[in-house]
C-alpha cells in the first residue's frame, strides 16, 4: 500500500485560549544550553571576589568574654514581690546590653582611658596633649568611631557575654575591647560604691534627726511627770480614761497609718510606672514584657539576615510596635488603677483618722476633769514608743547596708573577666573562602537569572515543541539548519546554479532547494520525507491542492514548496509547483526555466493552461511560473480564473503546491488558501516572534482556511536532545552512505 493511500484522522488542536503547562524541563534544558554564559558570569563574580579579598585591607577582630551577675547592690527589705523580681530579671541584662553599646559609656571609655590617641581616632578639633576630652562634638564623633567596631553578643541561657572589637590592626583590637571590659568592671563598681555611701549617709542623718526627737520627747515626758506628780497610770480604774487611751491607741495607729498610706501614695511616684503595673496587674505586665522581649530578640535575629525594609521585616517591626502601643496602654491602665487605689486609701485612712480625733476630742472634753493630766502622760509615753520603734528600724537598715557592703568589698563588681582577649592571629575580614563562597553562589545565581531574563525577553520561536505549545497546531516537520557546513547554502544565504542538467550527488551543496533529488542522503533530505509522510497522514480527506505560506519573508516556505514537491513526486506521482507569489517570484529562477509566460498570463488572456506548465529536471515534477508582474495580484487570485486553474491542475496531476506570498505582508496567501484543501505554514526557528505566530494562525483561522500544520525551518538542534541525537546519527549515516557511493 503506497503512502498516499494511507488516510489518518489528526486530532483536533486543542483551544488558543488554554495555556501551556508548567515544564520544569524546559527551563533546566534551558539552563544546560546556555551553561557558557552561566560560566562566564560565574567566573567574573569569582574574579571579582577574588579582587575583593586583595583589595580589602585586613581587619582584625579580638574578643573578651564576661560573666554578669545580677546582683542587687543593698537588701533593705526581705519581703520582695516575687513577680516583681522576675520582671527586673527580665529587665537587667537588656539594659546592660544597651548600656554596652550607648554612646555615653563609649565617650567614658574614650575620656577615661585616653583611648583617642591610641586607637588612631585623631580628630583636628582635638589637642593630644591634654589627658582628657574635653570638646563635647569631638567626644561624641570618636565614641561613635568607637562604637563602630563594638560588638556585644550575649549567650542565650547564660549569664555569659561576648564582647568584640574590629581594627585595623590586631594589637589595636585586644587593647580596646580589654580597655572596654575593664572600664565597664569600674563603671559598676562606681556605681555600686555611690549608691551604698548614698543609703548609708542618708540612713545615718535619719537616726541622728530621729535621735534628738527622741531626746527631746524623753526630757518632756520626764519634766511632766516631775510637774504632775504622775509616776504610773492605771486606765482599767477609769472607763472614761480607759475609753480615751483605746481612743488614743486608735488614733495614734489611724495617724501612722495616714502617714504610711500617704508616704506609700507618694512613693508611688517616684517607683517605675512599669513597675507600679506589674504589682497591680499580677504579672500581666511582666507577661507583656516577655512577649515584647522576644519579638524585640525575633527582629534582631532577623535583621542579620534581612534588610530593615523587607515586607516580612516591616511586618514585624509593626508588631514589635503594636506589641510596645500595648504594652504602654496596660501600663498607664494599671498604674492609674494603682494609683486611683492608693489615692482612696489614703483618703479613707485621712477620713478615718479626722473621725477618730473627733471622737477624741469628745471623749477629752468629757474626762478634762477626771484625768486630764494622765491622757496628755499617755501621749507623751505613746509617741516616745512611735520614735524609738522608728528608730530600731532605721539601725535595723543601716546594719543591712553596713553587711551588704562588708560582704562584697567596694572594689568588688559582679561582672567578671572569664576570658581576656588576646591579639589575634589571624585576620577577621576579608575571608578567602567567604568571598569565593559568596562570589561562586552569587554568580551561579546572576548566571541562571541572566539565562532565565534573556530567555524571557527573547520573543521568538526557538523549539518544535514551544511551536506547537503557541500555535496549538501539529508540527508536520522540523528542517534541520544546515547553513554552518556551507555558508553559501542556506534559506536566507546565497544560491549558487548548475550548468549541467541533472543533479549528481558529486556536486557540493549550494543551496537547499531540490536537496532531497541532489543529496537524498543527507539528514535535511529525511527531514522532508519526513514532512512528506506526515503531510499525507494529517488528513482522512482529500488533500491534493496545498498552499504553503509564512509569517513573513525569509522563513523558508520557497524551499519548502520546492523540497516538498520534490519529495512527493519520487513517490512517483505528478506534481505541480505553482509560483503564487506574484509579487516577488523565486521558482523560475530555483528551475532555471523562463518567466515570460505563467500564471499571470492564464489569469489575464484566454490562454490554454496546459501551455503555461513546463517540466523541470526532477522526474514528475512541474512548474507554472508566475510570468509577467501585475498590478494587481490581490483581484488576479481572488478571481474565477484562479480557480479554473486549479481545478485543471487538480484533475491532471496528483498533488498540486501552490507557493504563496507571507500572511502578514499581503492578503494573497488568504485568498489562495481559502481555495485550497489545506495550508502549511512555515516558520524559521529564532526569528518568527511568538505573537506573528499567532496573528498568522488567527488571520487564516478568521478567513475559514484549513491549516494542515507547521513546519519549522533552520532549527539547530541541540546534542543532549532526542531530536538532535536522531539527526546527528542520521547526518553521519547519510555522509557514510555517500563517501561509500562517491568511491
Amino acid at each position: 500500500m503506497s503512502e498516499t493511500e494511507i488516510l489518518l484522522t489528526a486530532p483536533e488542536p486543542a483551544s488558543p485560549s488554554q495555556s501551556p503547562a508548567f515544564d520544569a524541563r524546559e527551563y533546566l534544558h534551558l539552563i544546560v544550553s546556555r551553561w557558557p554564559l552561566i560560566l562566564l558570569v560565574t567566573t567574573l563574580c569569582v574574579a571579582l571576589a577574588l579582587v575583593h579579598f586583595f583589595v580589602t585591607p585586613p581587619q582584625y577582630r579580638a574578643e573578651t568574654l564576661l560573666q554578669i551577675e545580677q546582683r542587687s547592690p543593698l537588701a533593705l527589705s526581705d519581703d520582695s514581690n516575687p513577680y516583681l523580681q522576675a520582671w527586673l530579671t527580665q529587665k537587667y541584662y537588656p539594659t546592660q546590653y544597651r548600656l554596652l553599646r550607648s554612646r555615653g559609656f563609649a565617650e567614658r571609655v574614650v575620656q577615661r582611658l585616653n583611648l583617642a590617641p591610641q586607637l588612631g581616632l585623631d580628630s583636628p578639633g582635638l589637642d593630644q596633649s591634654q589627658a582628657e576630652v574635653t570638646d563635647e562634638v569631638v567626644l561624641a564623633n570618636l565614641a561613635r568611631r568607637l562604637l563602630g567596631g563594638i560588638r556585644v553578643d550575649p549567650i542565650s541561657g547564660t549569664e555569659l557575654v561576648t564582647l568584640s572589637y574590629t581594627a585595623s590592626k590586631a594589637e589595636q583590637a585586644a587593647e580596646v575591647v580589654n580597655a572596654f571590659a575593664q572600664e565597664y568592671i569600674s563603671w559598676n563598681v562606681e556605681n555600686r560604691t555611690v549608691l551604698i555611701n548614698k543609703t548609708s549617709s542618708f540612713l545615718q542623718n535619719e537616726l541622728q534627726e530621729l535621735k534628738v526627737a527622741l531626746q527631746d520627747k524623753e526630757v518632756q515626758l520626764e519634766e511632766y511627770s516631775r510637774r504632775t506628780d504622775i509616776v504610773t497610770l492605771d486606765p482599767s480604774s477609769n472607763p472614761t480614761l480607759q475609753r480615751l487611751a483605746n481612743l488614743n491607741s486608735e488614733v495614734i495607729r489611724a495617724q501612722a497609718e495616714l502617714r504610711e498610706k500617704e508616704a506609700r501614695f507618694r512613693e508611688l511616684s517616684q517607683l517605675p510606672r512599669d513597675s507600679v503595673a506589674d504589682e497591680e496587674s499580677k504579672g500581666l505586665i511582666s507577661e507583656l514584657r516577655k512577649e515584647r522581649l522576644r519579638k524585640e530578640a525575633d527582629y534582631e535575629a532577623k535583621l542579620q539576615i534581612y534588610k530593615p525594609d523587607w515586607p516580612a521585616m516591616v511586618e514585624l517591626k509593626a508588631a514589635i510596635e503594636d506589641g510596645d502601643r500595648a504594652y504602654q496602654r496596660a501600663v498607664d491602665k494599671h498604674y492609674k488603677e494603682a494609683e486611683s487605689r492608693h489615692r482612696a486609701e489614703a483618703r479613707a485612712a485621712r477620713n478615718q483618722t479626722l473621725r477618730l480625733e473627733s471622737a477624741m476630742a469628745t471623749v477629752k472634753s468629757e474626762a478634762i476633769d477626771l484625768g486630764s493630766v494622765s491622757v496628755e502622760y499617755n501621749n507623751l509615753q505613746t509617741e516616745l514608743t512611735e520614735l524609738r520603734r522608728r528608730q530600731d528600724y532605721l539601725l535595723e537598715q543601716l546594719s543591712r547596708t553596713s553587711m551588704s557592703a562588708r560582704m562584697f568589698g567596694n572594689s568588688e563588681s559582679n561582672v567578671l573577666v572569664v576570658e581576656k582577649a588576646l591579639v589575634p592571629s589571624t585576620s577577621f575580614r576579608p575571608s578567602l573562602r567567604l568571598d569565593l563562597t559568596g562570589g561562586l553562589g552569587s554568580g551561579l545565581a546572576l548566571g541562571m537569572a541572566l539565562v532565565l531574563l534573556l530567555h524571557f525577553l527573547d520573543r521568538t520561536v526557538k523549539t518544535p515543541e514551544e511551536l506547537e505549545k503557541i500555535l496549538q497546531l501539529p508540527v508536520l516537520g522540523v528542517i534541520p539548519d544546515v547553513s554552518e557546513k556551507s555558508k553559501g547554502y542556506g534559506l536566507s544565504g546565497y544560491y549558487g546554479y548548475r550548468k549541467q542538467s541533472r543533479p549528481t550527488p558529486s556536486d557540493p551543496i549550494r543551496r537547499i532547494e531540490l536537496l532531497p533529488a541532489l543529496h537524498p542522503r543527507q539528514a535535511v533530505s529525511e527531514a522532508y520525507r519526513s514532512l512528506r509522510t506526515a503531510l499525507l497522514l494529517s488528513s482522512a480527506e482529500e488533500l491534493k491542492l496545498i498552499s504553503i505560506t509564512s509569517a513573513d519573508s525569509g522563513e523558508g516556505k520557497t524551499a519548502t514548496a520546492v523540497n516538498l514537491g520534490t519529495v512527493l513526486a519520487q513517490l512517483g506521482k505528478r506534481v505541480l509547483v505553482i509560483d503564487g507569489d506574484l509579487r516577488k517570484p523565486r521558482l523560475f529562477k530555483i528551475f532555471k526555466v523562463s518567466n515570460r509566460a505563467g500564471l499571470v498570463t492564464f489569469l489575464t488572456s484566454n490562454v490554454s493552461p496546459e501551455t503555461l506548465v513546463v517540466a523541470t529536471d526532477v522526474d514528475n515534477l512541474f512548474l507554472c511560473p508566475t510570468g509577467p508582474h501585475p498590478p494587481n495580484p490581490s483581484e488576479l487570485l481572488a478571481s474565477d480564473r484562479m480557480r479554473e486553474f486549479l481545478q485543471f491542475a487538480q484533475a491532471n496531476y496528483d498533488f498540486v503546491i501552490v507557493d504563496t506570498p507571507p500572511v502578514l505582508a499581503v492578503t494573497d496567501a488568504v485568498l489562495v488558501g481559502a481555495m485550497c484543501h489545506g495550508t502549511i505554514l512555515c516558520f524559521r526557528a529564532n526569528k518568527v516572534l511568538r505573537e506573528d505566530v499567532q496573528r498568522c494562525r488567527n488571520r487564516l483561522l478568521m478567513s475559514d482556511v484549513r491549516i494542515l500544520g507547521a513546519v519549522l525551518n533552520r532549527y539547530a538542534p541541540p546534542r543532549s536532545g532526542a531530536y538532535g541525537r536522531k539527526y546527528y546519527y542520521y547526518e553521519s549515516y547519510g555522509e557514510d552512505v555517500e563517501s561509500s557511493s562517491a568511491a
